[in-house]
Parts: C-alpha cells; sequence; structure tokens
C-alpha cells in the first residue's frame, strides 16, 4: 500500500503532539578529556545494561508541530480519518534557517505500524529537495545518543555528526546517556543520486 503523504496546513495542525517515544539498547557513549593542551572527544557505541525507554511523558513539552520559535515552518505528513477525526501517522517539519543558509528539520516521525515501508526516506527526501529547491548549503537537524535507530537512519540518508551540546537537556546528559547530537547532509557533497552510508564521525 503507497501511503499519500500531502502538505499539513499550520491553520490545521498548529499545536498537534508529534508523540516521538522509542526504545533503544545501545547508545553512544561521549567522553570528553581535557588535558593541559588538548581536548579529546570520544564517541563509542556501547550496549545498556537493559533496554531505556523515553516517551513525551517525561518531558514538560512535548514535540508539537508549528511551535512559535519555528516562525517559517513547513511540514508534510500522512493522515487517517475523513474531515471530522483526522489522525496523524507520519510526518516531518521543517524550518528555513535563513542566516546561515541551512534548512534544520525539526521534527520528523513515524508511526510504529508504518515503520519500515521507506516512509521516512521519502518524508527525507521532501526536505532534500526543499533545500535543493532553496539553494539551501546544508539540512541540519537534531537527535540523541541514545537514539541509535534514529542515527543509523539518518547515517543511512547522508547525515553525518556535526556537533554535540553536553547539557542540552539537563545538567545530567551525559550521565543519563541522553546527549544531544547535531547532524547534518550536505547537498553539493551528494553525487550519483543515492548517497551510501557515512560514519557518524
Amino acid at each position: 500500500m503507497e501511503y499519500e503523504i500531502l502538505p499539513l496546513p499550520k491553520e490545521e495542525w498548529k499545536g498537534t503532539v508529534v508523540p516521538i517515544r522509542y526504545t533503544s539498547s545501545e547508545y553512544y557513549d561521549l567522553e570528553i578529556f581535557t588535558g593541559v593542551s588538548a581536548c579529546t572527544i570520544s564517541i563509542s557505541k556501547k550496549k545498556f545494561g537493559s533496554p531505556v525507554t523515553h516517551t513525551p511523558e517525561e518531558y514538560d513539552f512535548p514535540d508539537r508541530l508549528y511551535q512559535d520559535h519555528w516562525e517559517n515552518a513547513r511540514a508534510w505528513g500522512i493522515v487517517s480519518g475523513d474531515a471530522g477525526i483526522k489522525e496523524l501517522l507520519a510526518c516531518i517539519e521543517t524550518c528555513p534557517e535563513d542566516w546561515s543558509n541551512r534548512l534544520t528539520v525539526t521534527e520528523l516521525w513515524v508511526s510504529e505500524p508504518l515503520r519500515r515501508r521507506g516512509i521516512g526516506r521519502r518524508l527525507m527526501d521532501i526536505a532534500k529537495k526543499q533545500a535543493k529547491d532553496e539553494g539551501r548549503r546544508a539540512v541540519i537537524l537534531e537527535t540523541q545518543s541514545c537514539n541509535v535507530n534514529a542515527i543509523e537512519f539518518y547515517r543511512s540518508q547522508g547525515f553525518r555528526l556535526i556537533g554535540f551540546d553536553s547539557c542540552c537537556y539537563s545538567n545530567t546528559d551525559m550521565q543519563r546517556k541522553e546527549v544531544r547530537l547535531d547532524m547534518g547532509y550536505f547537498p553539493d557533497e551528494v553525487q550519483d543520486g543515492r548517497e551510501p552510508p557515512r560514519p557518524l564521525v
């Protein structure tokens, strides 16, 4: 079955919760070693003692479409239901960062029943096309070091690590193994249509 991806108008979908939840048995461990004249950063994949699950309920501000600070956001998605009751099944939201000429993927989510059907790739292709059409030099996004499945998907789409924030969510992100990782895709580097998977760094 081919699911249709449609624009999600702001006036209809603003404030809709994106129920991002995931379970991971692995994480990317970030270690920072500071010496007298150098600083070394190590990132390596490790296993949790038992699987870890993250859900929207654990955060004060769950992900929502068209949040006010994304002033020029656009969104697309897969919707079920009729005009009366609609249910969001998958979505992507993007917002230009004009001062740096980059495009930010602010949300990307596919509901569990629709995963492993190529929908994530189709949604990401929308962002890549938008970046190309607008002449953006990069597509950027944020993920977490414990969301290994998302990281592997982004790598398969040609993204690579461009930075991190070791205290984005709390002052104990490194201890909790939930460090913000920033990843980037660079259209000018793509050759022959489909880019191969890349190393994390």
